[in-house]
């Protein structure tokens, strides 16, 4: 356990220094060659917990230090340890003895003594130090007070329970290659299989608990993908038919790309100004068995790249704030600070007039973002229209859609997203 908790303390100084939780981890890993398979999905799920409960962790150790603690390792040590004695099913007495002899590999004589007096002290005043915290606000959700104050604002009825879905664990949802199967039948090869799960559409699967995917009927031969169910919604609401020229704008890694290719025969064209990640939509696509146009470029400068040839359809699933996936990227919440959303409002809107050139007379852009806050999402569509003439705002297929002007909020069942399907006229 003690190399876990290294690992995990390691990771999470990082992401709280600003780097990505993903980069980070993987780097890591890379330099731990003799870390087994055990240790490496402990270590990460003791990041993920500590940077999802990361303020109300803070909020107890600081009750429980003296004087502030200038061993940025140690501190984070002790704040994976706070993590597994609060939420993890892990033994408190195995928690303290291999977090102490994590600490004395650094080598620093005092920090034993410290970790093993700050969590047995934990453990005797848990009760009370709890009590403490209980009208803080940025420790009961665990979010930066500028966060919870937007949500409060934009959604008086629904912040409290956004907060509280941002801080469970994702599901592992499927999407049903329809070339294939339908979710019907393929539910019942994961029974045949042993996995329990249960259908949410006619393409969608949720699994009762994750598994690796090489656990999962057909995927390697493209019979399914995992996506969130939210972000399948793109797909249906783009509205394609057979022939359609059609272009994936922003579409590393590339499952909406994947998702629009099964729905029907269409000249894709998939453009992302990441070569890296293009390479990871081409590995998506041959597994599939599916093909498309691959294009470097910026999505908000389209003459570096375009054929002007117009599109039929175009799939703006646009860089954002990423507020309404935070249960599945838990640095997020500590990574974004409250000016970035005003940043990306701008690269949102950028992009929008740049792309909506390409567009054919009678075409449809659907505007997509992984975000809750109204910057990016309702307010930006408004903006967009009353610059635009040619552009009408059509209905969201999906009724959560229609009756949330195009917001699904998150909950238990997916992630949280905005829709905007708009038509050239």
């Amino acid at each position: 356990m003690q190399v876990s908790q290294q690992l995990a303390a390691q990771a999470v100084g990082q992401v709280l220094d600003g780097r990505n939780l993903s980069v980070v981890l993987e780097t890591l890993f890379q330099h731990q060659r003799d870390i087994t398979p055990q240790q490496r999905a402990a270590s990460q799920d003791l990041t993920y917990g500590t940077l999802r409960f990361y303020a109300r962790l803070e909020a107890l150790l600081q009750q429980l230090l003296q004087k502030p603690l200038s061993d940025a390792f140690i501190h984070h040590l002790l704040l994976v340890s706070l993590y597994q004695l609060v939420y993890d099913r892990a033994g408190a007495h195995t928690v303290v003895n291999q977090a102490v002899l994590a600490a004395a590999k650094t080598r620093k004589t005092w920090a034993k003594g410290l970790v093993n007096a700050v969590l047995r002290n934990f453990l005797r005043q848990r009760a009370m130090l709890e009590r403490r915290i209980a009208d803080d606000e940025v420790a009961q959700y665990s979010y930066p007070q500028w966060w919870i104050n937007k949500l409060r604002q934009q959604y008086p009825v629904h912040w409290q329970s956004m907060l509280e879905a941002g801080n469970q664990h994702p599901p592992m949802t499927l999407r049903v290659n329809r070339r294939h199967d339908d979710a019907a039948s393929y539910l019942e090869r994961l029974r045949a299989a042993g996995l329990n799960a249960r259908t949410l559409d006619e393409q969608a699967v949720m699994l009762e608990s994750a598994v690796p995917v090489t656990r999962l009927p057909g995927f390697e031969a493209g019979h399914a993908s995992v996506q969130d169910w939210g972000a399948q919604f793109a797909a249906m609401e783009l509205d394609v038919a057979d022939g359609m020229r059609v272009l994936d704008a922003c579409c590393a890694p590339g499952g909406k790309t994947g998702h629009v290719l099964e729905l029907a025969d269409v000249r894709m064209t998939a453009m992302d100004n990441d070569a890296h990640r293009l390479l990871r939509v081409q590995q998506n696509l041959e597994r599939l068995g599916l093909s498309a146009s691959l294009v470097q470029g910026d999505a908000a400068n389209p003459d570096a790249w375009w054929d002007g040839m117009p599109y039929d359809r175009i799939l703006a699933d646009v860089p954002c704030s990423a507020s309404g996936i935070v249960r599945r990227h838990v640095d997020i919440k500590w990574l974004r600070r409250e000016q970035d959303i005003a940043a990306f409002a701008e690269q949102q809107r950028l992009i929008l007039q740049g792309l909506w050139r390409l567009l054919a007379k009678g075409g449809k852009l659907l505007y997509v973002t992984c975000s809750v806050f109204h910057e990016e999402n309702q307010q930006q569509i408004a903006r967009f229209l009353q610059t635009q003439p040619d552009a009408r705002q059509m209905p969201c297929k999906h009724g959560t859609l229609q009756s949330n002007q195009g917001q699904l909020l998150p909950g238990t069942e997916h992630d949280g997203f905005f829709y905007a399907l708009l038509q050239k006229v």
